[in-house]
């Protein structure tokens, strides 16, 4: 295969809600559209979220409209899919999307299938989803995993063969803001932040239990002790909405947190932060960590998944174990009190960032991952199942 060859890849999706791993297959659908692939983007359920970002770029957007579970119709419409397009490459992203896609093309021969997983694999405790990705996995190429974390502990458990699986970086455009005071201005206006508000600590992410917000709120009370204007804005939704903001009632600090629901304008909204907090349970490369760390934002991650990867304690970022309150809210404090810290923190996670997780880069990755993949054999499926 030639390396400059262009491909026609089709993009296997649970939906395009606003997510991280949703925010990665738009970006890279995106680039690769624009690198000459041809591209469209299944989604298995009905979505909205990115697609008119994707359908605005001039990526095509097919709806399998899910009803119920192993849905024979949305089988047909990505074998359709696929057969119209004329895929050399379907592209699945995590569980459902790798067996749904094994099954649509049992019995095409001109696509290759590959699968990303973009988590530590949690969802795999469920017995009956951890069969079903194995055997999906059998007949696929390829496997990328988002980082090292990933690839080692699923490899280690048997989900992944180590011949077929290698490391694909997650990336993100890089956005730079001609006047950055004004993008900072901009952003704490566009969250409703006033002048008078600050220092600000942002978190961006699903409101989840593995998450890990809780952590981060119940370090308020102390903190404002020397930072009597801060403030705390989470970014995103989830079940434990109202649970965190209870949370933050029952802490005297309701005033001072800030749940701003989800947003699709991310990257804008960074500059408002002074620092960013990541405190999650558990991690594969996560898109909020990249964004904030191309926004030029001094970090701090709780020490899991993919984030050490990305954050190098003490050289561009701070890290922490997610459960250690007290160690969080010293880690703060220094920051918070500390301009040239942070300065120093956000410069060197913004270089890091540019050179290895760009959107450009992680699309090369993926080009010559294809051509791996294209180039590769099948893979056999586990013994006591057969074609």
């Amino acid at each position: 295969m030639e390396p400059s060859r262009k491909l026609a890849v089709i993009h296997v999706v649970d939906s395009l809600d606003l997510g991280g791993l949703e925010r990665v297959v738009a970006d890279l659908a995106i680039a690769q559209t624009a690198h000459g692939h041809r591209v469209t983007v299944f989604s298995i359920n009905d979505t909205a979220g990115f697609r008119a970002d994707l359908e605005a770029a001039g990526v095509p957007v097919v709806i399998g409209g899910k009803r119920r579970p192993l849905d024979v119709g949305v089988l047909r419409a990505l074998r359709s899919s696929a057969r119209s397009l004329r895929a050399d490459i379907v592209h699945t992203h995590n569980f459902v999307p790798s067996y749904y896609a094994a099954l649509a093309m049992l019995f095409n021969r001109h696509a290759t299938l590959v699968n990303t997983c973009h988590n530590m694999g949690g969802r795999l405790s469920n017995r009956r989803l951890r069969m079903l990705y194995r055997w999906s996995l059998a007949r696929t190429r390829r496997i990328a995993m988002v980082g090292q974390q990933v690839h080692d502990q699923l490899v280690a458990n048997g989900t992944a063969r180590a011949q077929l699986a290698e490391v694909v970086h997650n990336g993100i455009p890089i956005v730079r803001h001609a006047d950055p005071v004004a993008a900072r201005v901009d952003a704490r206006r566009a969250l409703g932040l006033s002048e008078h508000d600050g220092p600000v600590i942002g978190c961006v992410g699903r409101l989840v239990e593995l998450k890990n917000h809780r952590i981060v709120l119940e370090q308020v009370p102390a903190l404002l002790a020397s930072f009597r204007r801060l403030k705390v804005v989470l970014v995103g939704e989830g079940p434990l909405s109202a649970d965190l903001q209870a949370l933050a009632d029952g802490l005297g600090i309701a005033d001072r947190v800030l749940l701003s629901g989800p947003r699709n304008n991310v990257q804008a909204l960074l500059p408002a932060f002074d620092v960013f907090a990541l405190p999650s349970l558990t991690e594969g490369l996560s898109i909020a960590l990249l964004e904030a760390c191309a926004a030029g934002l001094a970090v701090v991650a709780g020490r899991v998944g993919g984030n050490v990867e990305v954050i190098s304690d003490g050289d561009n970022g701070r890290l922490f174990a997610p459960t250690d309150g007290t160690a969080l809210q010293g880690i703060l404090h220094e920051l918070l009190r500390d301009d040239a810290l942070r300065g120093r923190l956000g410069a060197a996670a913004r270089h890091r960032v540019e050179l290895h997780g760009s959107v450009d880069v992680m699309r090369a990755s993926y080009d010559a991952f294809y051509q791996r993949a294209l180039g590769g054999t099948e893979a056999a499926l586990p013994q006591g199942l057969t074609r």
